[in-house]
């Protein structure tokens, strides 16, 4: 799972200096996972993520944006509490869940949102 930096978060996903409305820049279908070292929670999601990046190998993508480190890019999307999760389908507009969601959900999510 790649780290998100603000510039690789504008080339790879949304860049948001260029454009007002939403325009998804990646090939494939992503989540976003906004977290923090210190986020108990954030530690439980992490595994279930990375076993969902393995299982979606090549159908979607899977990126992390660390809030402390990326404060403008949590801040642009109006992060307020961690973790939160937004699932950027190739077309249409971006969702975000907020919460460390069981696998199931984030599968049903991933099949509903990203791959439908």
């Amino acid at each position: 799972m790649e780290h998100l930096t603000k510039k690789t978060f504008l080339e790879k996903v949304f860049n948001y200096e260029q454009n007002q409305e939403w325009k998804f820049e990646g090939k494939l279908p992503c989540i976003i996972d906004f977290y923090a070292d210190w986020c108990g929670p954030c530690k439980m999601v992490a595994p279930i993520l990375e076993e969902l990046s393995k299982e979606y190998d090549g159908k979607i993508n899977i990126y992390k944006v660390d809030t402390e480190k990326e404060q403008e890019l949590a801040g642009a999307f109006g992060i307020r509490s961690i973790p939160s999760m937004l699932f950027c389908p190739a077309n249409g507009q971006p969702q975000m869940a907020v919460g460390a969601l069981p696998k199931d959900s984030l599968k049903q999510a991933i099949n509903d949102v990203l791959l439908k």
